[in-house]
Protein backbone atom coordinates (compact mmCIF):
# COMPACT_ATOMS: atom_id res chain seq x y z
CA UNK A 1 0.00 0.00 0.00
CA UNK A 2 1.30 3.45 -0.85
CA UNK A 3 1.97 6.06 1.80
CA UNK A 4 -0.73 8.31 0.34
CA UNK A 5 -3.34 5.56 0.53
CA UNK A 6 -2.26 4.76 4.08
CA UNK A 7 -2.74 8.43 4.99
CA UNK A 8 -6.17 8.46 3.33
CA UNK A 9 -7.24 5.40 5.33
CA UNK A 10 -5.82 6.91 8.50
CA UNK A 11 -7.87 10.07 7.94
CA UNK A 12 -10.95 8.04 7.03
CA UNK A 13 -10.61 5.99 10.23
CA UNK A 14 -11.33 9.18 12.19
CA UNK A 15 -14.70 9.66 10.52
CA UNK A 16 -17.93 8.48 12.14
CA UNK A 17 -18.86 4.90 11.28
CA UNK A 18 -21.67 5.94 8.93
CA UNK A 19 -19.31 8.16 6.91
CA UNK A 20 -16.65 5.44 6.87
CA UNK A 21 -19.17 3.01 5.43
CA UNK A 22 -20.30 5.53 2.81
CA UNK A 23 -16.69 6.18 1.81
CA UNK A 24 -15.95 2.46 1.67
CA UNK A 25 -19.02 1.80 -0.51
CA UNK A 26 -18.04 4.64 -2.85
CA UNK A 27 -14.46 3.36 -3.15
CA UNK A 28 -15.58 -0.22 -3.80
CA UNK A 29 -18.10 0.96 -6.43
CA UNK A 30 -15.40 3.05 -8.14
CA UNK A 31 -12.98 0.11 -8.26
CA UNK A 32 -15.67 -2.19 -9.68
CA UNK A 33 -16.72 0.40 -12.27
CA UNK A 34 -13.10 0.91 -13.34
CA UNK A 35 -12.60 -2.84 -13.79
CA UNK A 36 -15.79 -3.06 -15.88
CA UNK A 37 -14.68 -0.11 -18.03
CA UNK A 38 -11.25 -1.67 -18.61
CA UNK A 39 -12.85 -4.98 -19.61
CA UNK A 40 -15.38 -3.32 -21.91
CA UNK A 41 -12.71 -1.16 -23.51
CA UNK A 42 -10.41 -4.16 -24.06
CA UNK A 43 -13.24 -6.16 -25.63
CA UNK A 44 -14.15 -3.31 -27.99
CA UNK A 45 -10.70 -2.84 -29.48
CA UNK A 46 -11.67 -4.33 -32.85
CA UNK A 47 -14.80 -2.19 -33.05
CA UNK A 48 -12.85 0.94 -32.18
CA UNK A 49 -10.27 0.11 -34.85
CA UNK A 50 -13.03 -0.25 -37.46
CA UNK A 51 -14.63 3.04 -36.41
CA UNK A 52 -11.26 4.80 -36.58
CA UNK A 53 -10.61 3.40 -40.06
CA UNK A 54 -14.06 4.55 -41.16
CA UNK A 55 -13.46 8.05 -39.77
CA UNK A 56 -10.10 8.31 -41.52
CA UNK A 57 -11.67 7.19 -44.80
CA UNK A 58 -14.50 9.73 -44.48
CA UNK A 59 -11.99 12.46 -43.70
CA UNK A 60 -9.89 11.54 -46.75
CA UNK A 61 -13.05 11.64 -48.89
CA UNK A 62 -13.92 15.11 -47.61
CA UNK A 63 -17.07 13.91 -45.85
CA UNK A 64 -16.21 15.52 -42.52
CA UNK A 65 -16.32 19.04 -41.17
CA UNK A 66 -14.08 20.67 -38.55
CA UNK A 67 -15.35 20.56 -34.99
CA UNK A 68 -16.57 23.94 -33.80
CA UNK A 69 -16.20 24.00 -30.02
CA UNK A 70 -18.45 27.06 -29.86
CA UNK A 71 -21.25 25.06 -31.47
CA UNK A 72 -21.18 22.38 -28.79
Amino acid sequence: MTKLLEKAFEEASRLPELEQNALARWLIDEIIAEKKWEKTFAESEDTLDKLADEAIKEYAEGKTIPLDANYL
